[in-house]
This record gives structure tokens, sequence and C-alpha cells, in this order.
């Protein structure tokens, strides 16, 4: 709702000082009678010079800025969150690009001996390419559990928003050491 009003309020806002503009330039280039301009002018300060080329200069920049908020109220809204478009016999289904990070990271951290992870997604014409960064504790084997986690994280994907996944790449950016907990002894 708010953003409907702020759509219509720059919409009238446009209009008006685009209106107040074009009437400024025509004053200020000669389109009203001499005299009267004159009367009016002295009215405010005694050099018209001055006065019509100011004029001028502020109207020009006031409709270059009308036109500009006229264009962004008018637009549609493309700069929304990227999102995945599907079309089904229901109806049209957008599923942002975060939400799949999400769940890329949902489903690779369920993997043992994964830490930290990032996720990044990229949409092309075969499906998805999703990029996992990850932390890897110092035990077992990296390609092994770069492997589960691929696995898992296309299975999940695919079975969540039913868009295939081209590919899912690893990328083990490090090994963290599990701290060690000393015992104590008793004697």
């Amino acid at each position: 709702m708010a953003k409907v009003l702020d759509r219509l309020l720059l919409f009238l806002y446009s209009v008006v000082i685009g209106i107040a503009s074009i009437v400024a330039i025509v004053a200020a280039s000669g389109g009203f009678s001499e005299e009267w301009l004159k009367e009016v002018v002295s009215d405010f300060t005694g050099d018209v010079r001055a006065v019509q080329g100011s004029v001028i200069g502020a109207g020009i920049i006031l409709l270059l800025l009308s036109i500009r908020f006229f264009v962004v109220s008018v637009r549609r809204d493309g700069n929304s969150a990227p999102s995945i478009n599907q079309r089904t016999e229901h109806g049209d289904i957008r599923i942002s690009v975060e939400t799949v990070e999400n769940l890329a990271l949902k489903a690779a951290s369920r993997t043992r001996g994964v830490k930290d992870l990032r996720a990044r997604v990229r949409v092309s014409e075969a499906g998805l390419g999703i990029l996992i960064k990850a932390f890897v504790e110092g035990e077992g084997s990296i390609p092994t559990m770069s492997e589960e986690m691929q696995r898992t994280v296309s299975q999940q994907i695919e079975e969540a928003t039913g868009i295939p996944v081209a590919e899912v790449s690893v990328f083990i950016a490090n090994v963290t050491q599990a701290p060690t907990t000393f015992k104590s002894r008793v004697e």
C-alpha cells in the first residue's frame, strides 16, 4: 500500500514540477509580454538579465529532474530481488535466488565435518549452478565430504524447488582444527 502511495505522490510531484518548469522556461525565454515580465521581476529585483538566466537554468534543471521522476514513477519495478520464474498450469511461481542459496546452505550443513558455509547461485539455460564455499574439520576425506555435499544439495534443491540443478561446485577454502580438550588427571 505504501509503495503505491509513494508512486502516486511521485507521479503528481513530477507532473506539477514539470508544468512549473515549462512555464518558467517559456516566461524566461520571452513567451510572455515583456512589460508584464519586467513588472513581475522588478518586484523581486532590479536586474532583469541575471534573473532571466537564473530562471532558465533552474527551469531546465527542474524539468530534467521531473522527467527522471516521471520515468521512475511509471516504470515497473525491475529492481526487485533476483528471482527464478516458473510457469505452471495454475500460474506463475517466483523463487528468490536468496531462498535457493539458503536451501543450499541448509542441505550442505547436513554433511558431517563441514563448517562456515557460503553459497552462490547462478541461473542458466541448463539449470542452476550452485557454488558452495566451505571450511572442513581436519578429519575425514575431503573428496568424500564434497561428493556427499554435492549430492545432498542437488537433491534437496531439486526436491524443494522443482528446478533442475546443472552443477554443484564445492570449494574447500580451508581446514579447521577442532579444539582439543584436555582431560584432567586425578591422582
